[in-house]
């Protein structure tokens, strides 16, 4: 897979965008929010280096199971650019096992009506339709068989996304959580996309 992008969040720290894009990288999804009250600290300032850079990027949410479709809908309309230059935005779907104040799980069709409202509603305020991002247990427990008109984002680090996730065409792979990218200190996630450079461009 010859077009290879990271996914970062304040964790990475100061990032020299400029030399990120002279490694190769060919494009960045950068975290913006999270439930209903949390923009990203680095967000702004990883929107307009990687941009200044020349390197296409997208802004991505992470869902939380314990605060209400509408609010999260607003909080990403309010906290992400109108920019036409933008990838399509990115719907991060996961248990929140690991969140101190929402550790929640929901009914299959619950959780189902609340990615629809999210995913419509990105896709006003940006005009783009957004990609859904996934792990292998979401996927299994919610996402299998749903949503056949969207692109996808699968994580997979221990075997290729065909091998984990049943009858799921992918556009992006997200392969390693400890990738190394000139530009970025220390980990950071390394991702995939599947198709050539041409379609890319496309």
């Amino acid at each position: 897979m010859p077009v290879q992008g990271i996914d970062v969040a304040k964790y990475q720290g100061d990032i020299d965008w400029n030399r990120v894009r002279g490694s190769g990288i060919a494009f960045a999804y950068l975290k913006v929010s999270e439930g209903g009250d949390h923009v990203d600290s680095r967000f702004y300032e990883n929107w307009e280096g990687a941009a200044a850079a020349g390197l296409p990027r997208g802004a991505y949410h992470f869902m939380y199971w314990c605060r209400s479709a509408s609010e999260q809908a607003v909080w990403f309309s309010q906290a992400v650019p109108q920019d036409p230059t933008q990838l399509p935005p990115v719907l991060d779907l996961e248990w929140n096992n690991d969140s101190v104040t929402c550790p929640q799980r929901l009914p299959r069709e619950e959780a189902l009506e609340k990615i629809r409202v999210l995913l419509k509603s990105m896709e006003y305020h940006t005009g783009k339709r957004p990609v859904i991002y996934t792990d292998i247990n979401f996927h299994r427990d919610v996402l299998q068989g749903e949503f056949r008109d969207y692109e996808f984002w699968l994580r997979s680090v221990a075997a290729e996304p065909r091998e984990r996730f049943r009858n799921r065409p992918f556009t992006f792979w997200q392969y390693t959580a400890t990738g190394r990218v000139p530009g970025v200190r220390g980990n950071v996630d390394r991702n995939a996309f599947n198709g050539s450079k041409r379609e890319w461009k496309r």
